[in-house]
């Protein structure tokens, strides 16, 4: 099958070699590999433009500014759909992700199946063995949104309630994940990696991107849900994430400041009361 990838990149170009590594071991099909560099500095592009040379199927973008995450892949996604018009399935996402050997077999094998859906969550795995889909399922309480509220409230009342959820893990406990072995219909899936089916490009362009970075799954979600349709989630096509290599040269205290700042986007929509 013809296939294309479109991944961002930060300051971490040792993530993506081995995430298109292990996509090409995929044999087989017609694969195409767009990076899209944030502005990382000449040392990364440099190592990027290696994997480029590496590999004829990879083009690297280099942004002079950082654009976030999914404006960063709109900038890959709009150049690979204008430059390969026939691709009809994307992977996007992150580039800390390792693909099986098996990954585009499984699917193909799906595809008839898949067509139908806009976009697909596959099985996300982490280097520990723990699945982050189905990440939403069916929504989220009215509890757990107001434990988002006091996280946001203050960086320091912040670390209090992750080391609050960390010895009591009952308060933060998701049972969604439980499900990951059951194909369905799901509210949000995790933000690290989709695929983009015809069905998506027949509906939109591009990723609706309201922030920079974080909530990126609520926005999609609501994205297909104003166009009548829903993410879909797959546990038979399987990834590997090294959760959060991508964000790991971003200091704790940026990373909450740029989460909480999605979060007031994100309560723009979603209220808990009202």
């Amino acid at each position: 099958m013809k296939i294309g990838y479109v991944c961002t990149n930060y300051k971490n170009s040792q993530y993506t070699r081995h995430a298109v590594e292990s996509l090409l071991r995929n044999a087989g099909h017609e694969i195409q590999i767009v990076v899209v560099d944030n502005a990382s500095g000449p040392e990364h592009v440099a190592d990027l433009r290696r994997i480029a040379d590496d590999f004829g199927n990879v083009t690297l973008i280099c942004s002079e500014e950082n654009l976030g995450y999914f404006s960063g892949l709109n900038l890959g996604i709009r150049y690979l759909r204008e430059a390969v018009p026939e691709i009809d399935w994307l992977i996007v996402g992150n580039n800390d992700l390792q693909f099986p050997v098996d990954f585009l077999d499984r699917v193909q094998k799906k595809l008839f199946h898949l067509v139908g859906h806009a976009v697909i969550s596959p099985d996300i795995v982490t280097i520990e063995g723990q699945h982050q889909n189905p990440h939403v399922i069916s929504g989220i309480g009215k509890i757990r949104e107001l434990f988002y509220d006091l996280y946001f409230s203050n960086y320091y009342l912040g670390m209090v309630v992750i080391k609050a959820a960390k010895m009591l893990p009952w308060l933060s406990e998701r049972r969604d994940e439980r499900q990951w072995g059951v194909p369905q219909h799901i509210y949000q899936g995790h933000g690290s990696c989709y695929l983009l089916g015809p069905r998506f490009f027949e509906k939109f362009d591009e990723l609706w991107a309201p922030t920079f970075m974080m909530y990126e799954e609520y926005f999609l979600s609501k994205q297909l849900g104003d166009a009548g349709m829903k993410v879909y989630y797959e546990p038979a096509i399987v990834v590997k994430h090294d959760c959060h290599g991508s964000l790991r040269d971003v200091p704790t205290r940026k990373r909450w400041e740029m989460a909480r700042q999605a979060h007031k986007e994100y309560r723009k929509f979603v209220k808990i009361f009202g």
